[in-house]
Formats: C-alpha cells, structure tokens, sequence
C-alpha cells in the first residue's frame, strides 16, 4: 500500500519500498538512476498501464460520441446562450392581429353541469394530493405520499396548466403559472427522451401560452425550442432520441442508434406551432426535413416498421403496430394537414399529408383489422414481420377519434368518395365500441393495458388478458375517441360510456387523502393492488377529455374547425390562412 507522508515544507516521502523523494534536492535523471533495476521495471509498468487506460477511455467516449455533431458537442455551456435569439415583442399588445394568430385571452366559465363538476372535483382531489406531497416534482405518488422524479421539470405542473385554465380554476393556476415563472429551470443534467418532453412540455407551455395570452408560457417554449434544436442536428436529419436540455446534446440511447417511429413524427404540431408564433424558421425547418424522409421511405400500404436508424434514416425491422412506438406516427399525419391548411388539393406541397393518411387507413383495414367471433368486434392488430397478432394496446383506442376528426374534415371535400366516407365513420363508430368493452367487460369496469381478441369458429369470449397486463395507467385514449365521437355525430350514448369509465375510475384509483394511483388488476375488484403512480397524463389528458365530453353542446369551449389537441391533450390553435 502506498501512501504521501509530509516531514516537513521542503521535504516528501513515497514508501514504495525504501525510496525517499526530496523536493526541489534532486533533479528526476538523478533520482531515476538510483532506482534499483526492480524499480524501474514497476514505475516503467504503472506509467505504461496509465497511458493504456487513458487512451482506451479516450477510445471510449470517442466510439459514444462519433454520431453527435461536433459544434454541438464541443461548444463550451457559456457560449450557448450567444445561439438564443431574443423572444420577439410581436405580441405585447395582446389584440394586435399578425397571421398566423391573433393572440388574446381565452374567456373560461368553467363547469355548467353536475358531470363537469364531479370532474372538476377529481381534479382538485388529483391536485390536492400532488400539491401537499410532490410540489414542484414531476409525478406524485399517491400510497406513499412521495414524489417520482423523470425529467425533474415539474412535469405535472408543466402538464396540467390547459386543464386548470380549461376548468377556471385560478388559485390553482396562478399557482403552477407562478412556479413556472420562478421555478422552472431547464438546466437539468441528464439525457430524456425528446417526444415526451416536446409533447408535454412544450406543448404544455404552447397551450398555456394560447389560452392565456401570458407571455411568460412563451418565453419559456421558446427557451425549450432553442434548447432542443441540436437533436435534430444529425446526419439523416431524423432526430436523435436522447436529449440533455442543459448541455445542449443529444443523443441516441447507449444500446442502440435507432428511434421509435412516433418519437421522430410526433413533434411536428408542437414546433411548427413554436415557429408560428416567434417567427423562428429553425423549428418548422427541421420538422419538415423529417416529413420528407418519411413520406419518401418505402411504406407498404402507408404502413410503417416502427424503428429507424437515426445515422442512416432508414427503417429497420418489420414490425407494425398502432400500439406502442407506432400510434401517434397515424394520428399526426392527419394534424399536420389540418394544421398546413387542410386542403384537399393535388398541387398544395402538403398533399402528401392527407395522401399518406389514407393510404395507411386503407393498409389497416386491409392488413390489421379483423372482427372477434362470437359477437363480431371489430379490432386492431400487429404484424410481427408477417405473423399477425390479435393484440391490441389501449394506446390503440385514439385511433376512432382520430378517424373521425378525418372524417369531419374529408365530408366536405366535393370530389371524395361517399364509400370512402362511410368506411371511416363504420371503422370509428366500431373500433369506439370495442374500446368501451374492453372497459365494460372487466369487473373493475376499466380496461387493462393489452388485450388479445379471439378469432376462432368456437371462440366463446370475444378478447381476454393475460396476468402481466392486467394494469391500467389511467390511460386517455379511449375517452379521447368519445370525446371526438359525441362532438362529430352528436351521438349522446358516448357521454354515457365516459361517464362510466370515470365513474369506476372514482371508485377504484381514488386515494382517500389525495390523488388517484395507477392499478395492477382490473379483473379483480377486490384486490386492484395499487401500483402508487399518478401519471401526468391523468391530469393533462384523461380529466381533461372528460371535462370536455361532458359539455353541453350549447356551450362547448373549442370549435374543432380551429384549434387542435396534441397527443397530450394539449391546445394548439390552427393557423389563420
């Protein structure tokens, strides 16, 4: 064992064996000729295994950093802010009409009816939990009255701001507006994925922003715009999936170059929004270099592998799914068009939007539908390479209502096929109704996070679970698609089917002192064993689209011809052409 002893100012002794260094006496030739032939050969040993290990670290980080630019990776934190330009004041006077948005405050009365309020109420008791013991942390936990930390950005403040503002309830946001203003900080050392951040936090601050008209939200949204910029610099232009807002890098994840498919195509909204209101063109800029790799890959029957190598731009693998890694891919399509203009138009440069929407509403109908013997349900499937599966996530069940908006939109194009028409609104009005069932048919009343359906002559259930995905989350999805379905046909009995679900919800994800808590068993109502998580999404996404199926038509906050909901549930209002 070595050890550094002081004797005295001038003078250090290193026991290896007998040596004894004398600072500043003895110059290092003399001392190195005295060293016996034993040790030389161990000083000779230790420098040569230092400069080994140094070189392979070196090696090392070079091999994990190749793929990342090198102005990105380089550029010293200090300079970074030199790359920020300054918010522009374009919207100081909040009536001052300039294209693409007049930006004003949005009026909220908030709740008109018994539902609504009972709503509002589950909020208040979600928040009323999330306030007293996860302040300012991102998610709560309700059991053990703790906190869980994922991005450290105070996420569910972050995510719930539309929904507060939606409801009227304005202790509780000039509360989350003010923790935002001195709070927030997007100096937060560690890598998370860009798709959750961009869809929840920016899209949250861009919601804030719209329905407030407080320019503290866009400041912010603008700062987490610049920050964001170096995921997309790379050599496919498809981001990386992996960003640090502090040091400005970004990264793919250490097992692997490739991004899921609906991390790369579900930021568009959410950046094409933050260019329109700054008049920064870096965002859209880079949005549409990523549509057009992916409009330009080969995507048979409009449906694509669920992978892509972010070096090459290339998919990878042939799986096909609307669940997982996959769905939002579908649902942006369809919002990017209606953002672009919605025009149904061979010559408009946006076509492809639309286009590429169809052709994978016709390669689901074609290769992943099929119906559930014996009561003829109608489902969504996966194609693992060319083995179809009967499974489908609850993250499926946004597809009827994003069929529907689609539908909504294509009715009043002159020249679109009446068949093609009804093909939609059969698929939604169906795929709406099996959602429900997977809620209805459970006896907790609420749907587990996977179902398998059976298609088999003899089948005597239509779809069961299996043990390991038994939970629910308090998904969104499936009261999005009601939400979207009352609001097109007008059909009440879809109010009926959310009132349900949040009625099993309040009975069994309700924590008594506050906050409600994710579950692991929706078969057995006697035993739901709590998993103590409450999403963020719960607050920004699922409360929300109850809230707003429950309005009165009379009285209906949001007209879908001019704002759009993220996949968050955000609000993002559709530019004025």
């Amino acid at each position: 064992m070595s050890s550094i002893n002081t004797i005295s100012n001038q003078y250090y002794s290193l026991n290896l064996g007998t040596i004894e260094i004398k600072q500043s006496r003895q110059s290092i030739y003399r001392y190195w000729n005295r060293l016996h032939r034993f040790q030389k050969t161990l000083v000779l040993i230790v420098v040569f295994l230092s400069v080994l290990y140094v070189l392979s670290h070196i090696e090392f980080h070079h091999k994990q950093l190749k793929n990342i630019p090198s102005n990105h990776e380089h550029q010293p934190l200090a300079r970074d802010k030199a790359n920020l330009r300054p918010i522009p004041d374009r919207f100081a006077a909040m009536n001052f009409k300039r294209p693409p948005y007049s930006i004003f405050k949005v009026p909220m009365k908030g709740p008109s009816n018994e539902r609504q309020k009972k709503v509002v109420d589950a909020f208040l008791h979600a928040w009323k939990g999330y306030k007293e013991n996860a302040w300012g942390e991102d998610e709560l936990k309700p059991i053990s009255r703790r906190s869980s930390s994922w991005f450290n950005l105070g996420l569910t403040i972050v995510d719930s701001l539309d929904t507060i503002y939606l409801m009227n309830l304005q202790d509780q946001f000039k509360d989350a507006r003010d923790w935002i203003e001195k709070s927030l900080n997007f100096d937060v050392d560690r890598y998370n994925n860009l798709f959750e951040l961009t869809i929840r936090i920016l899209g949250g601050l861009l919601s804030a922003y719209h329905l407030s008209a407080d320019q503290i939200f866009l400041d912010k949204a603008y700062e987490f715009g610049n920050r964001s910029l170096p995921a997309f610099d790379t050599k496919s232009a498809i981001p990386y999936s992996d960003l640090n807002l502090m040091r400005r890098k970004a990264k793919s994840p250490s097992w692997t170059s490739d991004s899921s498919l609906s991390e790369v195509s579900t930021l568009s909204i959410e950046f094409n929004d933050l260019t329109y209101l700054t008049g920064d063109k870096r965002f859209e800029q880079a949005i549409n270099k990523i549509n057009q790799i992916l409009h330009r890959l080969n995507k048979p029957n409009g449906l694509a592998p669920i992978f892509i190598d972010t070096n090459e731009g290339q998919f990878r693998g042939r799986t096909i799914t609307l669940g997982a890694r996959g769905d939002s891919y579908y649902e942006y399509l369809l919002k990017q068009w209606i953002q672009k203009g919605a025009k149904y138009d061979k010559n408009d440069e946006n076509f492809y939007l639309i286009q590429n929407w169809l052709e994978s509403v016709r390669g689901i109908k074609s290769k992943l539908v099929q119906k559930t013997k014996p009561n003829g349900y109608m489902f969504v499937g996966e194609l693992l390479s060319d083995t179809y599966s009967p499974k489908m996530d609850h993250l499926v069940c946004f597809l009827p209502g994003n069929l529907a908006l689609g539908y909504s939109y294509l009715k009043k194009v002159p020249d679109f096929l009446e068949d093609d028409l009804k093909d939609l609104m059969n698929m939604a009005q169906e795929l709406t109704e099996t959602c429900y069932q997977m809620y209805a048919q459970f006896a907790t009343g609420l749907s587990p996070e996977i179902v398998y359906f059976n298609t088999h002559e003899d089948s005597t259930k239509d779809f069961y679970v299996k043990d390991n995905d038994r939970h629910n989350l308090l998904r969104p999805e499936t009261v999005e698609s009601l939400y979207y379905m009352k609001k097109i046909t007008k059909d009440k009995k879809y109010e009926e089917y959310g009132w349900k679900i949040f009625e099993s919800f309040e009975k069994y994800t309700k924590i008594e002192h506050g906050g409600y808590s994710s579950i692991n068993d929706v078969t057995n109502p006697e035993r739901v064993n709590f998993r103590d998580k409450m999403e963020s999404f719960f607050l920004a996404e699922t409360l929300k689209y109850l809230y707003l199926l429950f309005e009165e038509e009379n009285s209906e906050s949001f007209d879908l011809k001019r704002w759009l909901i993220n996949t968050e549930a955000h609000l993002i209002p559709i530019p004025i052409n």
